[in-house]
């Protein structure tokens, strides 16, 4: 049975995005080799990708770029060779390389892509798919990296949730630049 993932960054003031809709801030100038290495580890290439269609587009303007690809070359070629589903009812096509467009029942295709012995799927972004994916229980781990930034407001991760659901630390790490990242599941 293959894992849904989610990877996402979110302020220390506990928002995905700014006020503008933004995911900029996420950006830690402060090198740290550390970070950087866990982060070409941590895209090793296996897995499907799912997007919504606003993060679809700012990935796809951005990773098959050159600046993308001198700037990060294994993570760029990784984004741009990996499999990858972007969930949408307005899209015509996915031009992006490797992309499947997919109209349905969001729920009803990842339960039939979870019951497959394929590749683990993993969101990135894409908050307003995490919070319907998180209500309907089909997450099976949250990675969630904590940006040393403070935006003052935006969206929240799981904004639009209507219901708690408790998570377990599973584990964590920090980083020089002052990222620290998590790993939670739902708690059993």
């Amino acid at each position: 049975m293959s894992k849904l993932i989610v990877f996402n960054s979110v302020s220390v003031d506990g928002y995905f995005v700014d006020m503008n809709g933004d995911m900029k801030w996420a950006y830690n100038p402060n090198k740290d080799e550390e970070w950087d290495g866990f982060v070409e580890s941590n895209s090793k290439g296996e897995g499907v990708l799912v997007f919504g269609r606003i993060t679809y587009d700012l990935m796809k303007s951005y990773w098959p770029t050159p600046a993308a690809i001198k700037s990060y070359p294994l993570v760029a070629e990784r984004m741009n060779s990996a499999r990858k589903i972007v969930f949408s009812r307005t899209l015509d096509k996915a031009s992006w390389n490797n992309t499947t467009l997919v109209k349905v029942d969001m729920a009803a295709e990842i339960r039939k892509m979870k019951n497959t012995p394929k590749s683990d799927m993993v969101i990135l972004g894409s908050g307003s798919i995490v919070s319907q994916l998180t209500q309907e229980r089909l997450i099976d781990e949250y990675q969630i990296v904590v940006i040393p930034t403070m935006i003052g407001g935006g969206r929240t991760l799981f904004e639009g949730a209507e219901r708690m659901i408790k998570l377990e630390l599973k584990s964590s790490r920090s980083f020089a630049n002052g990222n620290v990242f998590m790993r939670y599941a739902p708690a059993s």
